[in-house]
């Protein structure tokens, strides 16, 4: 009898070693990356736009909102993709930003808006230029990336394709706000009046928004929606469709969302660069852009600025202008809410 009760004693030490081992097995195999999101609403001359404080709460507020959103879905295990797609889609629903619902209207008096998303983990990557239907530019963008084999489709052949695809479509009128077509028509009697018009100038760049996001499995995500420069002629399109240009993901690095004077971003290939100083100098995601904006931005009087998240979740801000709408959470849970 003693040598059964022995024997049994054993055996369940055994089980519940061979339990206990396969309980750190399972613990060990599940992914142990930290969260983290960033956003963007766009940086300029900020102080020019002499916010009142309800105007400043407000800013806050939405960035804040949309914060929470693309957090929620990254604590509830969902990809970083669906992260970056829902904020960037409830920047484009409020008219305070330069893109979607607020977007600027171009000289003819169009809204003509750009979007482009990418993944860090395979590299796979979707943009739509000069659309004027697409409710949520960046779900068409995502869409591009998911369900054709192409990267940039613009216009109306980007349009064709997205209502196949049953992507929300709207009437122009949807996009019309009072404040952008105040700005348009300030813009035309400068030029009507023969004075030199900068369109990038002043308010004009700001509310191009962005997101980056890292999720628990590891993998990056950028994305960027604008409607352009107020004024803009001859279907002009900036960096933000761009891929390199104005948004860049890899796992390896790095994902960046630029805003500002998108032809100044196209020019240093702006977020593609400040990934290739990280994969072939060994450099930091914040020494890396210090790079890219502080200096080579700078050394060609460029204007705007840039997000960065690097797959240790690490969240970096920074711009050359006196502003730019920004928030963020980090991989420690460090929370960024600011304008200036």
């Amino acid at each position: 009898m003693n040598q059964f009760r022995a024997l049994s004693f054993f055996i369940l030490i055994v089980v519940a070693t061979a339990c206990s081992n396969n309980s750190d097995t399972a613990t060990m195999s599940q992914p142990s990356h930290p969260i983290a999101i960033a956003l963007h609403g766009g940086a300029g001359n900020i102080e020019k736009m002499n916010l009142s404080e309800e105007d400043k709460g407000r800013y806050l507020f939405v960035m804040d909102s949309a914060l929470q959103i693309g957090y929620t879905v990254l604590q509830n295990g969902g990809t970083s993709t669906d992260a970056v797609e829902k904020v960037i889609c409830a920047l484009e629903d409020c008219p305070l930003f330069n893109a979607g619902k607020g977007a600027v209207f171009s000289h003819e008096g169009r809204n003509e808006m750009d979007a482009a998303i990418m993944n860090g983990s395979d590299l796979e990557c979707g943009a739509v230029a000069g659309v004027r239907h697409v409710k949520n530019p960046i779900h068409g963008a995502r869409t591009v990336m998911e369900q054709s084999k192409h990267i940039l489709l613009y216009g109306a052949g980007a349009e064709e394709f997205l209502k196949k695809k049953n992507v929300e479509m709207v009437d122009t009128s949807y996009f019309y706000t009072t404040k952008r077509w105040e700005q348009l028509q300030k813009a035309l009697e400068k030029n009507t009046n023969g004075l030199d018009h900068d369109e990038n100038s002043g308010d004009n760049k700001y509310g191009t928004v962005g997101c980056v996001a890292l999720d628990i499995n590891g993998n990056l995500c950028a994305g960027t929606s604008t409607g352009g420069t107020v004024n803009k002629r001859y279907n002009r399109i900036g960096d933000s469709p761009l891929i390199g240009a104005g948004t860049y993901a890899d796992n390896n690095t790095c994902a960046i969302s630029c805003t500002g004077k998108g032809e100044d971003f196209m020019r240093l290939v702006a977020a593609h660069d400040i990934s290739s100083q990280m994969k072939y100098k060994g450099l930091s995601l914040y020494d890396a852009i210090n790079n890219t904006i502080q200096v080579s931005l700078k050394s060609i009087e460029g204007r705007g600025g840039c997000i960065g998240l690097d797959k240790a979740g690490n969240v970096v801000f920074s711009f050359t202008t006196s502003g730019m709408f920004r928030a963020g959470i980090d991989g420690k849970g460090a929370k960024t809410l600011s304008i200036y």
